[in-house]
């Protein structure tokens, strides 16, 4: 059995982009936002972006308004899981102008080129973004910055390099290589949690809490290993050797939310992906995820999300290009 939490974040299937290059010199300080306008020239349709930031060389101060500023490094990312408006600057106390106002050159649709500041040191990054699924559980539950450094990531070298691949692809106009780029984002995004939640700063995180306990990690890896397969709290208690009250009371307390509930998540989550990412029917879906009927998993879906699986899949699926 895999992991739970790899397998909680691989669940997601992020989409993925890069579309700026810039380079500043100081004094420097600009407010960055990733818009979902920005996502689209990608052909991607979301209501969740997590925008990042990879410093390819030099450093910067990153904050939220009336927060501490925190420095990023050459070699770190920084993630957003909440897609948070940000001032990025190379030195803190510096009046921000919008970043979005300093586009100057155009690399390639969709790509953009920015250059800006004092003169002084420089600080190069490449900004991109992942697409994912915004009723995940696990992303309502991260913090508003995640900061990981790619020299202490267990892929290093790999990681180094296609940051750098998908920089020097940008920087010459030419677009960086989506299989490349989708590979990348799942193992940065799974860093970034894994180094976030071995720090003492993250104890208090409840569903990362649930995955550091034996027994409610194997019953979250049960609950996402078998998705097809829903089992009762009692056969969940059983499974993880605890009784049902004991279970139910470490489970909540760790996850945030009781057990069936968070299977029912997950299951509505998986079953958005089959509706978005294939064109399997319906009542296929329905059984893959555990419905005994497509009438059944109709009412718990439009209970979650306010409109039927069909319906939701025509106003999930992107626009198709009509040559002309």
């Amino acid at each position: 059995m895999n992991d739970p939490l790899t397998e909680a974040l691989r669940g997601i299937r992020f989409s993925s982009g890069i579309f700026v290059a810039a380079n500043f010199t100081a004094p420097w300080s600009v407010t960055s936002c990733t818009s979902i306008e920005n996502v689209r020239h990608f052909g991607i349709r979301t209501t969740n972006v997590i925008a990042y930031h990879y410093v390819v060389e030099g450093s910067l101060f990153l904050g939220f308004e009336g927060e501490e500023m925190i420095e990023v490094k050459a070699g770190e990312i920084v993630l957003f899981p909440r897609n948070d408006c940000h001032a990025m600057s190379s030195r803190q106390g510096l009046r921000p102008v919008l970043a979005d106002t300093l586009v100057r050159e155009a690399v390639a649709e969709g790509f953009v080129r920015i250059d800006h500041g004092g003169g002084g040191a420089v600080t190069r990054l490449i900004c991109g973004f992942l697409a994912g699924e915004e009723e995940s559980p696990l992303l309502s539950m991260l913090p508003r910055v995640l900061k990981i450094d790619v020299r202490a990531a267990a892929s290093r070298d790999w990681v180094e390099s296609s940051l750098r691949l998908a920089a020097s692809e940008l920087a010459d106009g030419r677009v960086a290589s989506n299989p490349l780029l989708a590979r990348l984002s799942e193992v940065l995004f799974v860093e970034a949690v894994r180094q976030w939640a071995e720090k003492a700063g993250a104890k208090d995180a409840a569903w990362l809490r649930g995955i550091k306990d034996p027994q409610v990690a194997r019953a979250l890896a049960l609950i996402h290993d078998a998705v097809d397969m829903p089992r009762s709290t009692d056969d969940l208690a059983r499974e993880v050797a605890m009784s049902r009250s004991a279970f139910m009371d470490r489970f909540t307390a760790l996850v945030g939310m009781p057990p069936i509930r968070y299977q029912t998540l997950w299951r509505m989550a998986t079953a958005k992906q089959y509706l978005r990412e294939t064109r399997r029917p319906v009542a296929q879906i329905a059984y893959a995820i555990g419905y005994e009927s497509e009438e059944a998993f109709s009412r718990a879906f439009k209970r979650e999300f306010g409109l039927a699986p069909s319906r939701w899949r025509i106003e999930a699926s992107p626009p198709i290009a009509i040559p002309a």
